[in-house]
Parts: C-alpha cells; structure tokens; sequence
C-alpha cells in the first residue's frame, strides 16, 4: 500500500513537472532554431566570401581586369539574394497584432523605443497545461513591416545597420589612414583638400537642389514624402566615393602618383565630410526647421556644427594616436609583440568609440588616429608587431569591404524596406553625375590658377571617371529607413553603388586607353611607404635592423611609383611648414627620432626635453643619411627647403643646447 502511495506521488509529481516545463522545452526549441538559421545566415556569406576570393585567383591568373573583386561579390551577392528571396522557407515567422492603448503619448513619427507584451496568469500557453504565472515579454524596436509574409531567412540576412557602423566601418578607414602614401598625398594636399571637402560639400548641394526639382515632378504620393533636407542628405550621402576597383588598377599599370594620390586622397577624405555633413544636415533639421521654413541662423549653426564636430573628431583621433606613440616609446610594451600588438589595436578603436560617445564622428577619428599611428607609433613598434598590425588590417579591410558588397547585392532583395521608384532612381543617376562634375571641373580650374604643374585635362576625365560610390553611401543610406523617402534613397543609392562598382570599375582600363593617361612608369619594384626607424637607427629615414625598409599596406604599397620627382618641387606650402615642425619637435617627442629635443627646444625647458628623451635618442651617431622616396619625411626632399633646418628658425632666441651622453642619467621608462 505504502508503495503504492510512494510511486503514485512521484507519478504526480512528474506530470507536474513536465506540465510545468512545456513553456521552457519550446523556448528551448526556438532557440535551437533561430541558432540554426543565424549559423545558416553567416554560412551563405562565408561562402560567398570564399567563392569571391577563389575567383579573384582565377581573374589573377588569367590576367582579367574588366571585373574587380568589389564587382564580384556584388554580383554574387545578387544572385544568393534572389535564390534566398524566391526560394522560399516553411520556417514564416509568428506574429500577434497589437493596437496602442487610447491616450497614448505615441505615434507614427515616435514610436516607442519598446513593446513590453504582458500575458496574464490565466492564459496557459497549451491546453492541458497547468496556468502559469504572469510573463512579460519585450520586443525591441525594428521599424516599419513592409512585408507581414516575411520568413525567417529573409529577415536574419539583413544586418542591423549599426553592426555597419561601429564594427565595419572602422577598420576600413582605419586601414585608409594607416596605409596613406602620404609624401604624394601632402604633395597634393591643395587639391585633395578642395575636392574633398569644397568639392563633397558643393556636390551635395547641387544634387539636393536638383533632385528636389525633380521630386516635385514627381507623382503626388512620393513627392509629398520629400523636404528639401530630405534631398540635400540624399545629396550628402552619395557624394562620397570608393574607387577602389580603379586605384587597384592605378596599381597594377603604374599610372601616375599624383594622379593616384588625388583620387586616393580624395576618397579617404570624403567619406569622412560626407558623415560630419550628414549629420550636421540631421541637426539642422531637428534644432532648427520649423515648418520646413529656412532659418538663417539654422544655417549658420549647422555650419559650426560640421566645423566643431569635424575639429573635434580630428582631434580626438590625433590624441589618441599620439597618445600611443608615447605609450610605445616610454614603457618596454614591444618586448611581449602580442601585447603590443593588442594595445595599438585597442587604442585605436578606442578612438572611433569615444567619439562616438562624445557625440562626435568616429569616422574622422580613426581616420586621423590612423595616420598619427603609422607616422609616428609605427616608428616605436617591435618589427613583429610591424608586420602583424599591417597584414591584420589589410586582412580586414579586405574582408570588410567584399562582405559589405556582398550585403549590398544580398539585401536588393531580403532587406524589406526597398522603395523601389524608376522616376526616383533615373533622378538619381543624372544628379549624381551631375554632382560629381560640378566637383572636379569648376574646382579643377580654379585650383589651375595657381597650381604648378596644372591638373591636365584628362587627369580631370579620370577623377571625374573614378567618381564610383561605395560602403560609406550605402551604410548612410542603410541607417535609417523609416520614411518612405528614406526607402526610395536606401534603393536608388544600393542601385547606383552597383552600377557604378561593376559598370565603371569594368571600364577603367579602357578609360585610361582613351584618354591617353599614360602608364608603366617607373620601376617595377614596389616601395614599401612607412620608412620608420627601430630605436637603435638614427636620422631622418633610415633603414630596419635587418636592412630592409621598413613596410606598408596593401594601398600605400601598391601605389604606382612613376612619376616620383614629378613636381617635386611643387609640394603644399602647409606640407613644407609642417614638415619643418614634425621633425624638429614631433618626431623626437613621440618616438626615438634625432634631433632630441634637448637640441632643438629652448634652453629653460631643458628639464622636460631631458624628461621626453630616451637613452636610445642620446646614444644614437649623427647619420645623415636619407631615403630619396620618404613619406615619413615629408619635406626632406623638397629642393626649396635646406637639408639641414636650424633650430633658430622655429625657435628664435635658442641657444645651443647639446649635452654630452656621459651626462644623462637615463631617461627611458
């Protein structure tokens, strides 16, 4: 009996259990399924990554250059987009329509951040289950539904648009800074700087104003949706250019540097004004419109907005590179090369988020915090974490940026917000070349004036030609797609980035055939652009330990070396002054380089300038030996300026400040 009673209450006791644990075993369930499709999301990328690098091996070694890898992974990305979208999946996804409660503070132009859905003790989820006690659940914020039909495939294949952002992106300009050419691109720093700046900003009005006349052309529904501010962003976000798929080619038939360095130094600027400018359009439009009416001091104050943010983000980058130049120089980091490694990756990403969180552009950060490293924490690294900080980021930029062109393709198809409007997009195509000429044309001539050599009339074809859009319009255009008019610019600008990848970037060798840009100059040994010094080397630019000059990226290496003394005389006056005061001060400040500052700073700071010098600067001969093809050394080169600056120049009144080595205590950390 006593048996019996036992068994029979484990018996309850069991049913209850399993009663109880039905809610968990089917969250167990969809769970195992959701892990399944991600797994299965990121295997269809992985492949396409894959199938895209095996054919550029082919494309290599048959020699074919009417495609690049950029124009591939789009391509392929189109097709698994359209096998993903008419394919068809069982696994559709479970929704319950809810309504706003009456009163509710919410609508279509704030929607909450949050659902939280409550379900109450006496609702069990089966029947034949036990009630269960009070759940509530939270939704998070997507956006509008497009699509209710939508499975689950199509909606794990597209990315949250700030994955773009704070994980993409980063390493992409980051890789752009660290990699500059950056002797042709001071030398060409007047150009660079009015194209990328004047020129961006000048081509997102002129596409603004020109796709607002035409939006109002338009059909009422879609003409409606669209402000002035909505047009000029658009104008904003399609003025950035990618050329890689034509500097890749620059690389390989060894066009002109200059050439190059203009579009290359273009491209690495704008992405960054076209952000700060896009964002200073967004805070016109929430600070200052009312009504859609101009306010003249709106306009003023999102002028000083895109200056301050821009200055400010420039800054933060900057500190932040400096700031690990000095980590590197005074501690014995470089004798562990993975710690150092970690701590340069680190620091630098550290600047594009706290930018970010300053409410500032981390774009501009890393970009310049990009720059500032390879000119100067280059310099303190081991050779170790030389080579490994330079092939990882040319590993990741590569990865990134195929996978983004890749998401491009895949997404003109799964991405659910599409707007597509044939008016719309023809629009698009005209004023964006239209913008475009309005950059390099009017600007090019006015920049003739005074520039020696002038910029030649096909030169200006090819930039004008090299006008391809890319990661960074598409990742604004992808960031908010809310408004109807911000779907119709997310699908004009993915159909422009195609088109422009795959059509222009073909065409690129043709283009340099008709317009006669000649080619194969120089040598064809590459030069290596980042002539730093380990510790023990002394002078201005000298060689590693090994013997070898030191190394670049994949960008800065591959640029073409003909034409190096091509205008060599004709560099930036701000490069020339610049030049004078990175390696008087700068240089031994942030890294082993002679002069110390014991010699060029004024006598009653001899205290801090022993403080800041190493042993290494102290113990090092005088050697005055230079490389001829420096971008470490900007302004050595340059006949116009001697080889040998006295301190006097750039600090009047100093006296001669040389102390014997036998004198210095140590000085090093």
């Amino acid at each position: 009996m006593n048996r019996n009673v036992v068994f029979t209450f484990f018996l309850f006791c069991f049913v209850t259990i399993c009663r109880g644990s039905g809610t968990d075993i089917a969250l167990d369930a969809k769970a195992t399924l959701l892990h399944r499709i991600d797994s299965l999301n990121l295997l269809i990328y992985t492949c396409l990554l894959t199938l895209t690098v095996l054919t550029i091996w082919v494309f290599k070694h048959r020699r074919v250059s009417w495609l690049h890898e950029t124009g591939l992974a789009v391509i392929y990305g189109l097709i698994v987009g359209a096998i993903i979208r008419y394919a068809g999946s069982t696994n559709h996804i479970t929704h319950i329509n809810v309504n706003p409660e009456p009163g509710t503070t919410y609508n279509l132009s704030v929607p909450p951040d949050m659902l939280r859905f409550h379900f109450p003790a006496s609702l069990p989820i089966t029947p034949g289950d036990s009630p269960i006690a009070n759940k509530t659940y939270a939704y998070s914020f997507r956006g509008e539904i497009v699509n209710v039909e939508q499975n689950e495939i199509d909606l794990k294949a597209t990315f949250d648009p700030e994955i773009f952002f704070n994980i993409i992106l980063p390493p992409i300009i980051f890789h752009a800074g660290y990699c500059l050419k950056r002797k042709y691109f001071f030398r060409n720093l007047g150009a660079i700087l009015t194209f990328a700046m004047v020129g961006t900003a000048l081509s997102a009005l002129v596409i603004g104003a020109l796709m607002y006349g035409c939006v109002q052309l338009m059909p009422a529904s879609l003409a409606s949706s669209f402000t002035f501010l909505d047009t000029l962003y658009f104008g904003a976000l399609i003025s950035p250019t990618d050329p890689l798929t034509v500097l890749a080619i620059f690389s390989q038939l060894k066009v002109d540097v200059n050439l190059y360095a203009m579009i290359f130094g273009e491209s690495v600027l704008n992405d960054a004004v076209a952000l700060v400018l896009s964002g200073a359009i967004q805070n016109y439009e929430t600070r200052y419109s009312h009504d859609g009416g101009f306010e003249i001091s709106g306009f003023l104050g999102a002028i000083g907005d895109f200056i301050g943010i821009f200055s400010l983000s420039l800054l933060v980058g900057a500190l932040m590179g400096c700031l690990t130049a000095l980590m590197t120089k005074f501690t014995h980091v470089r004798d562990w090369p993975l710690l150092e490694s970690a701590l340069f990756v680190l620091m630098s990403y550290a600047a594009f988020l706290i930018a970010e969180v300053c409410e500032l552009t981390g774009v501009v950060a890393v970009l310049f915090c990009g720059i500032c490293q390879a000119h100067y924490t280059y310099n303190n690294l081991s050779s170790d974490s030389r080579n490994r900080t330079k092939q990882l980021f040319e590993l990741l930029n590569f990865l990134a940026e195929n996978f983004i062109f890749t998401y491009i393709g895949v997404s003109m198809f799964t991405f659910p917000k599409h707007h597509f409007d044939p008016w719309f997009i023809i629009a698009g195509f005209i004023t964006s070349m239209l913008g475009r000429a309005v950059n390099i044309y009017p600007l090019s001539f006015l920049l003739n004036l005074g520039r020696k050599p002038p910029i030649p009339v096909n030169f200006q074809h090819m930039l004008f030609f090299s006008g391809l859009r890319g990661a960074m319009s598409f990742a604004l255009a992808i960031r908010n797609t809310v408004s109807e008019a911000r779907q119709a610019m997310l699908t004009t600008t993915s159909m422009i980035v195609i088109a422009t990848v795959v059509l222009q970037g073909g065409a690129a060798t043709h283009a340099l055939d008709y317009l006669r840009i000649p080619t194969g100059q120089g040598s064809n040994e590459e030069s290596e652009a980042l002539p730093y010094r380990d510790p023990p080397d002394i002078g201005l630019g000298l060689r590693n330990l090994d013997g070898s000059q030191s190394g670049n990226c994949d960008r800065g290496s591959d640029t073409p070396r003909g034409g190096g003394d091509a205008g060599g005389g004709q560099k930036a006056r701000l490069a020339r002054v610049w030049g004078a005061l990175d390696s008087r001060l700068l240089k031994p400040l942030l890294t082993h380089a002679r002069p110390p500052l014991t010699e060029t700073l004024p006598a009653f700071m001899r205290p801090v300038a022993r403080l800041l010098t190493t042993t290494h600067q102290y113990t090092q001969g005088d050697n005055t030996l230079r490389r001829t093809d420096s971008d470490s050394d900007l302004c050595i080169d340059d006949p116009q300026i001697p080889s040998s600056i006295d301190p006097q120049q750039l600090w009047p009144g100093l006296v001669d400040t040389r102390i014997s080595v036998e004198g210095i205590t140590g000085s090093n950390i």
